[in-house]
């Protein structure tokens, strides 16, 4: 924890976390802050990274992407030119939501959305294995999601 947080800005992060539609207002009364402390500290917490952005969670079934695919990725080769490029190709596909580099059996796990098994195949087939280096792939279709996106404990 960064020394220059105090518990006033730690219970502000927490706040936000659970509701970041919450009000200047709102989140003065219940961090018990004045607004302008409250705006002076928000912006803060923005302006030196603590705050990365604030965006709505929307519902995937409401818009056509109810299926979760999970998808390991080995490369050819482990090597910084190869990671590098990777990293660049799969950054410009939409439809992944995250993309990590791992240790282990894989090489990277992706984070997919799409509409159905049908959808996933087509993507499969057109955009991933295209992707370069990519020796194998190991798919896992979510069954149930349990925790999603939870708030980070601190």
């Amino acid at each position: 924890m960064s020394a220059g947080l105090d518990r006033i800005d730690l219970k502000m992060l927490r706040l936000l976390q659970k509701n970041g539609r919450l009000t200047n207002a709102e989140l003065a009364s219940l961090a018990d802050v004045s607004p302008a402390t409250c705006h002076r500290r928000t912006q803060r917490l923005f302006d030196d990274g603590y705050i990365k952005t604030v965006r709505a969670m929307v519902q995937p079934q409401m818009v056509d992407r109810a299926a979760l695919v999970m998808v390991g990725v080995v490369l050819d080769r482990s090597t910084p030119e190869s990671f590098a490029q990777f990293e660049q190709a799969v950054s410009k596909l939409s439809f992944i939501l995250d993309c990590n580099l791992v240790a282990g059996d894989f090489d990277y796990f992706l984070k997919i959305r799409v509409r159905d098994m049908a959808d996933f195949n087509r993507i499969h087939g057109s955009q991933l294995i295209a992707l370069p280096g990519v020796r194998q792939t190991r798919t896992f279709f979510v069954m149930k999601e349990v925790v999603d996106n939870a708030p980070l404990d601190f």
